[in-house]
């Protein structure tokens, strides 16, 4: 019967030396170019020893301080997502309604406020690595790059990112239409003194351009393009009976305000890095600063990620104790929650683990598990942008991504990629045309689902930018802007789970946008490798054999001496 057992093999290079010389003497020179490893492979019988010695070297692998470290930050971080929601919970009996501590409440709006503090310093940590890191990583990754891979890699990014976002746009649709959380239940109650943002879709458009091309390059490091409407209610006199009537008219006006200009930077980025990468030798220092100042802000998201349990568990205690009425998770809006829940996960752990399983046969659940410390800070957070330092270490250290793929895809995906907010604005805006029994027909579902693709893009990177645009999404399909008041008592907790579905995705498309780019990246490899091993082997071709002997070279002519730095000549004593 043992005969008939399967062997344990393992798979085995072999070394091919092709020089003439002895192993010792080959040791010492430089590796030629042709001199490479062959390609085939032997099995040889594994015993069990060694299956036990590789078993052990893992288990050693898996228990260093580092990695151990890692894993009780993760757990650190999670149980501060867990206690931050049961404390803030528990604490809300203790809640005043008013500004003043009566009726036994100890809890004041004031008090909110100061247990939110720790929280909004970890946010401002995050924030404060955000424009190093964006700057740094883009120009160091392209300086690595040729105009042509990095142009190939872009196009694969972006055709990623908007066929992802138009998928999550038809899950979102297709969920709402099924469960019509609209018609059942309780409907919700629009608070009255909410007044809602007002957006038009070509404005949307125009301040993107505005924002790809900022007049001031050191404005955009903080200043960002926007265009406001103003409400006047402006009386007219009709043409046909004379009789005057009142109309809402808006009044377009473009403004700065605060916050980095992702896109802008992310051109002139782009633009800087692929000029240093075609001027080589002339913009070396440039390209080592760039990658040191890179290595030094990624020590510093290290030293920050040791604060974010504290940070997380603040910023949820406070954000718990600051929702109205436990309420507002029933009925209708409790229907509508649920459906986008429902597909953000549909989107987050269907539809993208599948496309990283079956485009790059990469284990999903490794993946998913690689990526939990940003998925946690994602859902702390609620800002794709602050999470984008955290977001780095993960892809490169946990998934092992390509820093030269990693550092130019993220910054764009923290921008453009919005799956979990184009998901949530399609089935808002059904939701709000079921709430007022406004029908829909098939060419306004295909306008919500383009509408919110593209509305999600222009979407700033914040904690609940989402609102701003839906109401773009809502004037296209002519509902009222003010019914998204409705939704404004759940949106803090939907806006966690949906920026979670963004980071998700942007770290996924890093490793398709690496698997599709392989061939590009090998050759860079190699057309550096290749170069790195020309000047070794020039200066071997110029120094003797380290087994020859000085006072031997001395006594030879000039007609011996190259032979000599090939083999070596053993002469007698006179």
């Amino acid at each position: 019967m043992k005969f008939f057992k399967k062997k344990a093999t393992s798979s085995v290079t072999p070394v091919i030396i092709t020089d003439d010389n002895t192993q010792e003497s080959y040791e010492l020179r430089p590796v030629s170019v042709h001199s490479r490893m062959s390609h085939h492979s032997v099995d040889i019988p594994v015993t069990e020893n060694v299956i036990v010695s590789s078993r052990a070297n893992c288990c050693q692998q898996c228990c260093t301080k580092e990695n151990l470290k890692e894993q009780a930050l993760l757990i650190a971080t999670i149980a501060a997502v867990v206690l931050g929601i049961v404390v803030g919970i528990s604490l809300r009996g203790l809640k005043c309604p008013t500004d003043d501590r009566v009726n036994g409440c100890r809890i004041t709006k004031e008090d909110i406020t100061y247990i939110d503090f720790p929280g909004k310093i970890f946010i401002n940590i995050l924030k404060m690595l955000i424009l190093p890191l964006i700057v740094s990583s883009i120009i160091s990754s392209l300086a690595q790059l040729d105009a042509q891979s990095s142009g190939r890699m872009g196009v694969r990014a972006l055709v990623y990112y908007i066929g992802t976002t138009l998928i999550a746009c038809i899950i979102g649709i297709a969920l709402v239409l099924i469960i019509r959380p609209g018609s059942r239940g309780a409907p919700p109650v629009n608070p009255s003194d909410t007044e809602a943002p007002q957006g038009r879709i070509i404005d949307t458009v125009l301040d993107l351009f505005r924002n790809l091309f900022p007049d001031n390059i050191m404005e955009a490091t903080f200043r960002s393009y926007a265009t406001e409407l103003k409400k006047e209610n402006k009386s007219f006199i009709s043409t046909v009976d004379n009789t005057t009537y009142y109309k809402n008219v808006y009044t377009a006006t473009v403004t700065k305000r605060d916050g980095i200009n992702v896109l802008g930077l992310l051109i002139f980025c782009i633009i800087f890095g692929i000029l240093i990468s075609r001027l080589k030798e002339k913009a070396v220092i440039l390209k080592h600063f760039f990658e040191a100042m890179l290595e030094v802000v990624m020590q510093l998201v290290g030293i920050a990620m040791l604060y974010s349990p504290i940070g997380i568990f603040f910023l949820l205690t406070a954000k718990m104790l600051e929702m109205d009425n436990l309420a507002d998770f029933v009925g209708s809006l409790g229907l509508y929650m649920v459906t986008v829940l429902a597909g953000l996960f549909v989107h987050g752990l269907i539809v993208l683990p599948l496309l990283l399983f079956l485009i790059t046969r990469i284990n999903s659940f490794k993946y998913i598990r690689g990526m939990s410390q940003a998925l946690v800070t994602a859902f702390g957070t609620a800002s794709s942008s602050a999470t984008l330092p955290v977001t780095y270490r993960c892809v490169e250290e946990k998934n092992h991504i390509d820093p030269r793929v990693s550092r130019f895809v993220l910054p764009l995906g923290a921008t453009v990629n919005m799956d979990g907010t184009a998901l949530y604005e399609a089935v808002a805006a059904i939701y709000i045309a079921q709430l007022n029994n406004i029908p829909l027909n098939a060419i306004k579902i295909i306008l919500t689902s383009l509408t919110s693709t593209l509305a999600s893009v222009g979407a700033a990177s914040i904690p609940q930018a989402g609102l701003v645009t839906m109401v773009i999404v809502l004037n296209a399909l002519g509902l009222p802007a003010d019914a998204v008041g409705t939704i404004y008592a759940v949106d803090w907790l939907l806006d966690r789970f949906r920026t979670a579905i963004n980071v998700f995705g942007d770290s996924i498309g890093c490793a398709i946008v690496q698997h599709l780019s392989r061939k590009e990246l090998a050759a860079l490899d190699e057309k550096k490798n290749d170069s790195t091993t020309v000047l070794p082997l020039l200066v071997s071709n110029l120094e003797p054999a380290s087994n020859t002997p000085r006072d031997t070279l001395k006594h030879q002519s000039n007609h011996d001496v190259s032979s000599s730095y090939h083999s070596p000549i053993i002469m007698t004593p006179m």
